[in-house]
């Protein structure tokens, strides 16, 4: 009985250090192992009983139990069908598809100048992901769009009256309105995330010129946020005057209650430097403002990357947080595009970004919302863009599933 014992604990313990080495361990599978392992145990003990030959077949077996679970964990990380939807605590991811056809970059002159990159195409219309532990995302039919009309930047939130609201980058409306108010914003609302419905093109800068009259040239992705004691939402978003968005950028924002009047926008950050991709995140009364420094050349050298600056106001002012990356910054350059959520898996938060020209999105982890760590293993969409997340139900979730399945 002695060495049937030593015999099962050497067992678990190999299978738990090869789980470990492949990275698939589970609480679920942690769970299975406990309830399990009292009847392995008198299966030991049963087979000491046994010929030899029976005693070497258990063996085998349970020393190759890890292979099995390490292939099928595999190939099921960022499959819809496999998605362990037991309670609530579903992430939707919501994001556009894009490879850049060039990147951007200033010379010793002042210039700007393009470089080519490969393989460029834009899908820019609503897709989904779903996932439970924030790292390994699965895109919902197939990464193909959910929604067809054309936008960037998504935003997607549920209102305190149980309302999905969409706004995004990609506004539209006639050349008298562009003329009379300029750019505009795309809202939309949606009851189940499945039906849209376009409410309007909101144009958020129509009170804002510069000193020679002008509009603005862009609204880039605005977000909003629900203020729960006041009734009110804040909307943000970054704009310029300049011939390309992302020079001289400030973030700008306005109020609503009811999405069909608009207080006139004013300045919500104007650091040192150009910003874009603002969002917002409040935490033991704290604004944590993520947003990007738009900042790159011989003259700054390449800093385009994620930066956090906090208030106790949603208006500001806010307080530039200095980061521990390229003098400021809290994840590598070049990302856009941030997110962030509460982590599923753990205590703490995770950060969502993109790495718009290579192709890649990263996930940072942080325990406190200013010291991020780089996560290894993640799974996201291919080509996914400007993420938003958003917590569903288990039934939301299954819901998403059954109306939009991936069959790859």
């Amino acid at each position: 009985m002695k060495t049937n014992s030593i015999t099962l604990f050497l067992g678990i313990l190999w299978r738990y250090i090869f789980c470990s080495f492949g990275q698939v361990l589970s609480l679920f599978v942690f769970g299975i192992d406990i309830m399990a392992i009292w009847a392995l145990y008198f299966i030991v003990y049963w087979a000491s009983q046994a010929t030899q030959r029976m005693k070497k077949l258990l063996l085998s077996f349970f020393l190759l139990l890890p292979f099995c679970e390490i292939l099928v964990a595999q190939s099921t990380t960022i499959k819809t069908n496999n998605l362990p939807i037991e309670r609530d605590s579903v992430w939707m991811l919501t994001y556009f598809r894009q490879r850049y056809p060039t990147r951007i970059e200033i010379n010793a002159k002042g210039e700007t100048v393009e470089v080519p990159l490969p393989n460029p195409m834009l899908v820019a219309k609503l897709h989904l992901a779903l996932s439970t532990d924030g790292r390994h995302w699965a895109a919902l039919n197939d990464n193909k769009p959910t929604w067809d009309p054309f936008m960037r930047d998504q935003y997607i939130h549920r209102g305190e009256d149980g309302l999905w609201r969409l706004i995004a980058t990609g506004g539209g409306g006639t050349v008298e309105e562009k003329n009379e108010l300029g750019p505009s914003a795309t809202y939309a609302t949606s009851n189940d995330l499945i039906n849209w419905r376009f409410e309007k093109y909101i144009h958020l800068m129509k009170d804002v010129k510069d000193e020679k009259g002008e509009f603005v040239k862009n609204i880039w992705a605005p977000e909003f946020y629900f203020d729960a004691e006041t009734k009110e939402y804040t909307i943000f978003w970054s704009s310029s005057f300049k011939d390309a968005g992302w020079k001289e950028s400030r973030l700008w924002y306005c109020k609503t209650t009811d999405w069909k009047t608009f207080s006139a926008a004013k300045i919500l950050f104007a650091p040192p430097y150009s910003v874009i991709d603002g969002t917002i995140t409040k935490h033991k009364g704290v604004y944590y403002l993520f947003h990007k420094e738009e900042e790159f050349g011989n003259q700054t050298g390449e800093r385009r990357g994620i930066r956090i600056a906090t208030s106790k106001n949603i208006e500001g002012p806010y307080d530039i947080h200095h980061g521990p990356l390229n003098d400021g910054q809290v994840v590598p350059t070049i990302t856009e595009g941030p997110s962030v959520m509460k982590d599923p898996v753990k205590s703490g938060w995770l950060l969502l970004y993109d790495y718009p020209m290579v192709d890649q999105y990263g996930v940072s982890s942080s325990p406190d919302l200013f010291n991020w760590k780089v996560e290894k293993e993640v799974a996201m969409p291919e080509d996914a863009r400007h993420g938003s997340v958003s917590l569903l139900s288990a039934q939301e979730a299954k819901t998403l599933l059954k109306a939009f399945p991936s069959k790859k």
